[in-house]
């Protein structure tokens, strides 16, 4: 009998699992982790994440607590982007120089690094949140001391992502390398199933097979990384289900979702077949529009979320089976599209003619 899987978290990335499991009828139940509420967890339930924090509330610890709560090691080694450098740091997987600020004179530790540094909040702050940028010259900021690193700012051409999986027998698949678009450290789109260099592929497999092995993960987990000089040097890990990774919900046989769900149920991990090529358009504080849907492989995924500025509210997958077929598509859905985001196809349809 498979067993339920319950999310820590009940935003998109949850409910994405949740209907990844339907089709195998895998009960998979989304949680607050915030909650003061009794959450009725079984003794065979396993726990998962889509969040990487939360409150010792009630419900929050009653999900760490639970003996199958999965991959503790690797959200502690994570969470903390200091605890995650020292990681990489050992396991000899190669990223931008990096120091940990501390109390004392800040700038001599930020010059260390370099002329140019990204200081980054030790916990918390993702999509372009508790970042800042700093320069020789300028003055830092007293509340850096302790709660934040400064990493090497890199001069990289492009960034990719890779998402794999491993089960509890140590057995890991992997996703093609994807290419991503940030703008100001949002997601803004993802190109997926490009030729990339046969080396980086490997070494990108080879360091995050490492990363998972060294904690005993079990699931799906994302690594990015920065493209400089045509080498990869890793920038952040993510301990589950990624935005980098929403296109294969349509442009692979096996979405990561379901994937991650194999991996903790105990079902066959195989390599996810990937054909065609894809792109993937975060919509950020953006609505949709039906008429989207008339476009040749455009698949609309809506979180049901209030609308805000910079928010992230959905997403669009464009799934074409040749690099021309997808530039047709993405042209027609660009002249549809909010005039701000023209841009993301502009970019999208760049990488694909390259």
């Amino acid at each position: 009998m498979l067993p339920r899987i319950v999310v820590a978290g009940n935003g998109q990335l949850g409910q994405m699992l949740q209907q990844a499991g339907a089709p195998l009828q895998l009960d998979v139940m989304p949680v607050d982790p915030n909650g003061d509420i009794e959450l009725g967890l079984r003794p065979d339930d396993v726990i998962t994440v889509e969040i990487e924090h939360w409150s010792d509330s009630v419900s929050g610890l009653q999900l760490k607590q639970h003996p199958n709560f999965r991959n503790a090691e690797a959200l502690y080694a994570v969470i903390d982007r200091q605890r995650q450098k020292a990681l990489l740091d050992r396991l000899q997987v190669p990223t931008s120089p990096w120091v940990s600020l501390e109390e004392g004179d800040l700038t001599s530790q930020l010059e260390s690094v370099a002329d140019k540094v990204i200081v980054k909040r030790r916990r918390g702050g993702y999509d372009g949140r508790g970042q800042w940028r700093w320069q020789k010259g300028d003055q830092p900021e007293a509340e850096w001391a302790g709660e934040c690193i400064a990493e090497a700012m890199i001069p990289f051409s492009h960034e990719v992502s890779l998402v794999g999986a491993r089960n509890a027998a140590g057995e890991k698949v992997f996703y093609p390398l994807t290419r991503n678009w940030h703008e100001n450290g949002i997601l803004r789109a993802s190109v997926a199933n490009l030729p990339v260099p046969a080396e980086q592929q490997q070494n990108a497999e080879e360091w995050l097979g490492r990363i998972m092995d060294d904690e005993g993960y079990i699931g799906v987990m994302a690594m990015e990384c920065f493209v400089v000089d045509g080498k990869l040097l890793v920038n952040e890990l993510a301990p589950r289900v990624h935005n980098s990774g929403h296109w294969t919900q349509e442009g692979s046989a096996i979405s990561q979702f379901q994937l991650h769900l194999r991996a903790l149920a105990d079902l066959p991990l195989i390599t996810p077949p990937v054909d065609g090529v894809s792109v993937m358009y975060n919509l950020l504080g953006r609505n949709w529009q039906p008429e989207w849907l008339q476009v040749p492989g455009v698949h609309v995924h809506w979180y049901g979320k209030e609308i805000r500025p910079g928010r992230k509210v959905g997403h669009v997958n464009i799934c074409r089976a040749n690099t021309a077929e997808l530039i047709d598509s993405l042209k027609a859905l660009q002249t549809l599209v909010d005039e701000a985001d023209k841009v993301v196809f502009d970019w999208s349809i760049a990488q694909l003619e390259a």
